[in-house]
């Protein structure tokens, strides 16, 4: 990878000795993951630091019964922290990464970066700067369940698809809304039949149609 691909990840590049510079760049080799493709797998897993060239990864944490709830995503240029939880002294994460589309990414070994981190103050700041941004994301996430009704949550979700997707007509199954958000398929379905009946939504065979964004939005907003 060269130096100037990295300096993109990084704005605090120009901080590091040029020994440093060169030590990230040539460590980091690329790594291509189909849709669907596990990424990383819970705390045990310690591969590295993913710099997501291209795609969309899809961050998440399972249930003692199995139930899956995304806490966050991953797109063009974001680095994927928690793949490289073991750099963090006493602190084990255990969270899941999968490809929610096809992704090039580039690969900084654990060890390497962890290194290069103890030597670096700005390195170890903005690293820092990361995990506190995706510490607020869980936080919301965690105020959102506790606090919002599933049904302003589900019609923000549908939203934010929408606007990642550029279009009002998901190709989603009520199956994967319910991973997403954490809650059983049933209950996706008999609310994604009220905002039908609302007419919010159209519904067909792995396909949610938003056709009335307004009223969604008013009901998100709630």
């Amino acid at each position: 990878m060269s130096a100037m691909e990295m300096k993109g990840y990084f704005p605090m590049w120009e901080k590091l000795t040029a020994a440093q510079q060169t030590e990230l760049s040539t460590a980091a080799y690329k790594q291509s993951f189909g849709k669907g493709q596990l990424v990383h797998s819970g705390a045990a897993d310690c591969t590295g630091l993913f710099l997501v060239q291209s795609g969309q990864l899809r961050a998440y944490i399972v249930s003692d019964e199995g139930r899956e709830i995304t806490i966050y995503r991953l797109f063009e240029r974001d680095i994927c922290l928690f793949s490289a939880s073991c750099i963090m002294h006493s602190i084990q994460f255990d969270i899941s990464i999968e490809a929610e589309k096809n992704t090039e990414a580039w690969l900084i070994p654990a060890e390497v970066y962890k290194q290069i981190m103890t030597d670096s103050a700005p390195l170890a700041n903005y690293t820092n700067e990361i995990m506190a941004s995706r510490f607020s994301e869980v936080m919301w996430l965690v105020e959102q369940i506790m606090w919002k009704s599933f049904d302003r949550r589900l019609a923000g979700f549908l939203l934010e698809e929408s606007a990642l997707e550029s279009t009002a007509k998901l190709k989603i199954t009520h199956e994967l809304i319910g991973k997403h958000m954490g809650t059983a398929r049933e209950v996706v379905t008999r609310m994604l039949s009220y905002f039908q009946s609302e007419g919010m939504v159209k519904l067909s065979r792995g396909m949610v149609e938003l056709t009335n964004k307004d009223k969604l939005g008013k009901l998100a907003e709630r």
